[in-house]
Formats: structure tokens, C-alpha cells, sequence
């Protein structure tokens, strides 16, 4: 798939994030886990790109649904506006 630079810094952004799994990613985007991957190493330097393998791979990190406490059932923290389709709500 490709990608507006946009949508490219949101995955990257959502990627990064502990609390969002990549099934929120793929919901949003259409995008897997594996192209999510290969998405992270085109875009992110060696470095990076390894450091976000780690943290994904270590345990801290909440990235698989599986892996998630029973406790959270959501993507996004509560103070977050809301987000539909990865367009922000405008305020009024």
C-alpha cells in the first residue's frame, strides 16, 4: 500500500506508542502486522528501527492484543479527542 506522508508519520506515531496495538493500526489503516514492520524499517533509521523492535519484542510493550491485561479495552487513553477513521474530530 501506499501511504501520504501523513498517514505514514500517523502509523509510525501509533506504532511507537506502548498502548496501541497493531490491530488498531490495521483497523485504521488496513495495514498488518508484517507491513507495519517493513513500513517501521523503510522509514526509521538502523537504529531506531531496532531500539522499536526491542521495546515491541520485550514484554513492556502492550503492541499485540494478546499480550494486553483483560483491564484495557480500548485503544486510546480517555483524554485523547476522539478519532474516527484517523480523522481528529474538529472542535466546535
Amino acid at each position: 500500500m501506499k501511504f501520504n506522508l501523513q498517514d505514514t508519520d500517523r502509523i509510525i506515531e501509533m506504532a511507537w506508542e506502548d498502548r496501541t496495538p497493531f490491530e488498531a493500526i490495521e483497523i485504521q489503516f488496513g495495514l498488518p502486522e508484517k507491513e507495519v514492520i517493513a513500513l517501521m524499517r523503510k522509514n526509521l533509521k538502523r537504529s531506531s528501527f531496532e531500539l522499536w523492535r526491542k521495546r515491541v519484542n520485550s514484554g513492556v510493550s502492550t503492541k499485540h492484543q494478546k499480550k494486553r491485561s483483560d483491564d484495557i479495552s480500548r485503544f486510546k487513553s480517555k483524554s485523547q479527542r476522539a478519532i474516527t477513521g484517523n480523522k481528529i474530530s474538529k472542535r466546535k
